[in-house]
């Protein structure tokens, strides 16, 4: 697991700061304090990204609809491959979410 690599203090506290938001709203402000606008899109676009791959989009799709390069979609289709699942995880939350929503 490469994030025990980045274990400490300083993560935990980050970690632990992103836990305590409430809202979406709460999010923004935090991560507008936190991020410059190019660091989150770079996050939601990664996160896209791997919905994407997840549902079997082509490399040539996932850049158009995205912007990301190939080098950044190989990336993430790595993390889903051979990572912790975090993508997969999060990504089927999001979407009982939406479906509770819907509901």
């Amino acid at each position: 697991m490469q994030i025990d690599k980045l274990r400490g203090k300083e993560l935990d506290q980050l970690f632990d700061a992103i836990l305590s938001l409430n809202d979406r709203e709460e999010c923004y402000q935090f991560f507008d304090d936190l991020c410059t606008m190019n660091e989150v899109q770079s996050l939601a676009q990664r996160l896209e990204v791997a919905r994407m791959l997840m549902e079997g989009d082509t490399y040539q799709r996932i850049e158009k609809q995205t912007g990301a390069s190939t080098a950044t979609i190989s990336r993430v289709k790595r993390c889903i491959n051979y990572g912790n699942d975090g993508y997969k995880f999060t990504l089927d939350r999001v979407h009982q979410k939406e479906h509770r929503a819907d509901a």
